[in-house]
C-alpha cells in the first residue's frame, strides 16, 4: 500500500546521527540524516527532519556527533586462531606454520577450541564494528552454528588440504563433508558457504579440479590464498613448472569465483590477467607486514579495475582483528610502496572495507552499503572524542583518525549487538574465562 502524503508510517528503529556515509554512491557524505529499519531492511535514508515527521519508531536512537555506516566487512580470517594470540609471534610464514601453529592446532584441534575461539572473535569484532567475516577454518560446521546463535553475518568456509586434520582424513572425507555443509545452511539469512582449500602448496590438482566442479554447480565461492610469499611462487615453479597464478588459471578457478587473499607476490603482467578474470583479491596488511610476505600492489590493482577487499587474516599472525587499523595501515602502506601520496585514499580504503568486500563475497545485494531494500549491517562511531577533533572530512577521519573503541553501535540484520559500547548478547565473563582456559591448554602443551 503507497503512503499517503503526511501520514506517519511506523518503523521498528530509526537513526539519526551527525553524518550519514552510505558508501553508494562513492563520495557522498550526507549531514544530519537518518535511517529507518522495518524487519532487519533499510527502507528509507533521509534528512532528519524529514524523518521525525514522517516515522513513528518503536526504538529512536540519536547520536548527534556520530556517523552512522554500513558494517565493516573482514573479508580473511581464521577466527577460532584467536586463541592463539601471541602465541609465536616474530617468525616467518613457513616456520611460524610448521614450527609452532600446525603442531599446535594438531593438539588442541576440536569442536569446543573453535567454538570458543570463535565467542571471543565475535566479541572482538562486533566492538570493532565489524559486523560480516569471511571465515577460514576447519570444523565449518561448529563455526556456522556458532556465527548463527550470536546473530554474526559469515561467510563459512568449507576447508580442503591433502594432509590429515582432526576434521577430515583425506580429499575425499572433506569434500563429502563440505556438500553436507552447504546444503545445510544454503537458505540461512546469516550463514553462506565457500569452498576454501587452503593453499597451492597444500593442495594438489585433482583436488583443485573437484572443487571447481563443485563450486560451478552449487553457486559457491572458492576462498584460497595465493601468491602470499615468494617461497611459494618458487616451489611453485619446481614442482609444477609453472607459478601458482598460472597454475590455478590452468586448472580453470581463476574467475569471479575466486577470492584470492594476500597476493603479495602478483607480477605485472599477471595483473590485466586478473582484472580480465573477474576474480577479487583480499588484502592483509598487517599480517603481511607482520611475516615479512611482501607487499600487495593494491593501488595497481584497483586501477585495473579488479575488486579489492580488506582482511585482518587470523589474530595468530596480526595480533587482532580491527578493521579500523587495517584501513589506516592499508592507505599508508600504499602510499609508500606507489611512491605516490594519493595512492589508496581514505574513501577507496573505507569502500574495500565495506561494498568491495561484500561485492568479493556474493554479497553486494544485500549489505555493504546503506541502501533502501539491503540488510541493515549498521554501526555507528563517535567523532566527538577529543582524539578525532575538529572534524573537517568524517571518510578521511574514520581511516586515518579514528580507534575501534569509537564504536558506540551495532546492528546486524536490524537486530543489535553492541549499544553504547556495550556487547548485547552475549556473556562477556563467560568469553574471558574460555579463552584464559585454552591459554592454560596452550601454555602446557609448549611446555
Amino acid at each position: 500500500m503507497e503512503r499517503t502524503e503526511g501520514e506517519v508510517q511506523p518503523c521498528d528503529l530509526l537513526i539519526l546521527t551527525r553524518w550519514v556515509i552510505p558508501i553508494e554512491p562513492p563520495g557522498r557524505v550526507l549531514e544530519d540524516h537518518a535511517v529507518a529499519v522495518t524487519a532487519g531492511r533499510i527502507v528509507a535514508v533521509l534528512p532528519a527532519q524529514e524523518a521525525r515527521r514522517r516515522f513513528s519508531p518503536a526504538e529512536l536512537v540519536e547520536r548527534p556527533e556520530h556517523v552512522l555506516l554500513p558494517g565493516l566487512i573482514n573479508a580473511h580470517t581464521h577466527n577460532p586462531m584467536t586463541l592463539m594470540r601471541g602465541l609465536a609471534d616474530d617468525r616467518p610464514l613457513m616456520r611460524w606454520l610448521q614450527g609452532h601453529i600446525w603442531p599446535a592446532e594438531q593438539r588442541v584441534m576440536g569442536p569446543e577450541f573453535v567454538e570458543h575461539g570463535a565467542e571471543l572473535a565475535v566479541v572482538e569484532m562486533i566492538r570493532g564494528g565489524t559486523t560480516c567475516c569471511n571465515e577460514n577454518y576447519f570444523f565449518p560446521d561448529v563455526l556456522a552454528a556458532t556465527y548463527r546463535r550470536l546473530g554474526f553475518r559469515a561467510v563459512v568456509g568449507l576447508p580442503l588440504i591433502e594432509f590429515p586434520s582432526a576434521w577430515a582424513r583425506d580429499p575425499d572425507e572433506y569434500l563429502h563433508k563440505a556438500v553436507a555443509i552447504h546444503d545445510q545452511w544454503k537458505d540461512d539469512p546469516l550463514i553462506a558457504t565457500a569452498f576454501a582449500p587452503h593453499a597451492p602448496y597444500t593442495v594438489g590438482d585433482e583436488s583443485f579440479r573437484r572443487i571447481g566442479l563443485l563450486a560451478d554447480q552449487l553457486g559457491c565461492k572458492i576462498h584460497l590464498h595465493l601468491l602470499e610469499t615468494a617461497e611459494e611462487v618458487a616451489e611453485s615453479r619446481r614442482r609444477f613448472g609453472t607459478p601458482p597464478l598460472a597454475r590455478i588459471a590452468g586448472l580453470g578457478l581463476l574467475d569471479e569465483r575466486l577470492i584470492a587473499v594476500h597476493m603479495t607476490q602478483v607480477a605485472p603482467e599477471e595483473i590485466p590477467l586478473l582484472a580480465r578474470s573477474g576474480a577479487s583479491v583480499v588484502h592483509c596488511p598487517e599480517s603481511n607486514l607482520k611475516l615479512a610476505s611482501g607487499f600487495c600492489p593494491v593501488a595497481r590493482l584497483r586501477a585495473a579495475g579488479v575488486t579489492v577487499a580488506l582482511g585482518t587474516d587470523g589474530c595468530a599472525s596480526n595480533n587482532d582483528l580491527d578493521l579500523f587499523g587495517e584501513m589506516r595501515t592499508a592507505a599508508l602502506l600504499a602510499k609508500g610502496v606507489a611512491g605516490d601520496a594519493a595512492a589508496l585514499p581514505a574513501a577507496e580504503v573505507l569502500r574495500m572495507a565495506t561494498i568491495e568486500g561484500a561485492r568479493a563475497l556474493g554479497l553486494a545485494d544485500r549489505i555493504g552499503s546503506i541502501e533502501p531494500g539491503k540488510e541493515a549491517d549498521l554501526i555507528t562511531v563517535d567523532l566527538g572524542v577529543v582524539e578525532s577533533l575538529p572534524v573537517y572530512q568524517p571518510v578521511s577521519h574514520l581511516v586515518y583518525a579514528t580507534q575501534r573503541a569509537q564504536v558506540r553501535d551495532v546492528w546486524i540484520a536490524g537486530r543489535r549487538r553492541l549499544e553504547d559500547g556495550r556487547i548485547v548478547g552475549i556473556d562477556l565473563e563467560a568469553v574471558r574465562e574460555r579463552a584464559r582456559f585454552w591459554r592454560q591448554r596452550l601454555s602446557e602443551h609448549a611446555a
